[in-house]
């Protein structure tokens, strides 16, 4: 057991390297174990969606087989690209590595947030600091970060991006954007935001899905542009609660859609659009299907913050929906721990 002013060690489930696995150009995700799983398990869908020759599903299989072998490298050059832009990269706006200050944030957030912390506070009184976005779906919306602070960070990330320094993918569906612990924004900025601000708010929004216990969480930021990537295929995060924060520039289309929780039937009769606004956040559960329409024009750039709760997901992965087998893994993982919180009542989250 872990003893007081030790760090937890958090890991990943092992499913990481053959579940889930995204082929943008069909539109699908899949698991991989080798060319005879695939085959038997998505012949006939691929085949509906255009993969039709032998030579079309070789392709896949050598693409797949790329992309298991980088999820296997993928926290070991993860921590090295870390360690060298710590040492070697000039920030343009040093003034974003400040530890989280009250200023940087909007108001309607900071109600939102202290109102989550006072002594009888409930779910309907923090209602009426929000937009309900779907009442059936969840889905809520707050102005979290002020414009100021939103044009610094894009700033930065913008100088970031034009530099030399090496680049990880932000998830394995978004090729262009960053990872913040890697830029070095997770100890001053998100695990401030996550412990001081949505873990209360999250508490009463969704007791249900560990929002009380968050204790991790991976954070990146995602570009859409043209050239690069222009929209998001349906899926679901693997976290049990997400924020997703519009940070600009000025940009057409790229609605975010919704659908039901992805283990529902017919979870994508009729999705519901919701349009994106610059320095508004909106909070959904991960496991909620979602996508991005395509942009029209200009440049959106959104900082995605996927919420962890290792009370939660130790008793259950949410990417392959079994108990997580666990591998030790490079600063919060996946946010699984080989020990539950020692103040967590396991009962309340069933």
């Amino acid at each position: 057991m872990a003893t007081a002013g030790t760090p937890r060690r958090f890991c990943r489930c092992a499913c990481f390297c053959s579940e889930n696995l995204y082929v943008a150009r069909y539109g699908l995700h899949v698991r991989f174990r080798g060319e005879q799983q695939l085959r038997r398990d998505y012949g006939p869908i691929l085949h509906s969606r255009g993969c039709v020759s032998p030579k079309d599903f070789q392709q896949l299989v050598g693409e797949l087989e790329q992309e298991v072998e980088r999820r296997q490298r993928l926290g070991q050059e993860s921590a090295a690209r870390k360690a060298l832009i710590s040492k070697s990269y000039h920030p343009v706006r040093p003034d974003v590595y400040n530890t989280l200050q009250d200023e940087t944030l909007a108001p309607e957030f900071l109600a939102a947030a202290e109102y989550s912390k006072s002594p009888g506070a409930d779910f309907e009184g923090l209602l009426q600091r929000l937009e309900t976005v779907s009442g059936e779906k969840r889905i809520y919306r707050v102005p979290v970060f002020t414009a100021a602070f939103c044009q610094a960070l894009l700033e930065e990330l913008e100088h970031f991006e034009q530099s030399d320094m090496p680049k990880g993918r932000p998830n394995t569906m978004n090729n262009y954007g960053v990872l913040l612990h890697e830029l070095g924004l997770d100890e001053p900025l998100v695990t401030p935001l996550r412990e001081r601000f949505l873990q209360p708010l999250m508490a009463l929004l969704y007791p249900d899905c560990g929002g009380g216990w968050l204790d991790s969480h991976r954070a990146f930021v995602v570009k859409y542009a043209p050239g690069q990537d222009r929209e998001l295929g349906c899926h679901y995060d693997n976290a049990e609660l997400t924020l997703n924060v519009a940070l600009g520039k000025a940009f057409t289309g790229g609605a975010l859609y919704f659908g039901g929780l992805f283990q529902a039937p017919s979870a994508l009769t009729r999705p519901l659009e919701v349009e994106h606004m610059v320095g508004q956040g909106i909070l959904h559960r991960g496991g909620q299907l979602h996508g991005a329409r395509p942009l029209g024009t200009g440049e959106r750039w959104n900082l995605v913050i996927w919420l962890r709760a290792s009370a939660v997901r130790n008793r259950l992965c949410p990417m392959c929906c079994r108990k997580p087998d666990l591998v030790d893994d490079e600063g919060f993982g996946d946010g699984f721990t080989r020990e539950e919180p020692t103040t967590v009542d396991v009962c309340a989250l069933t």
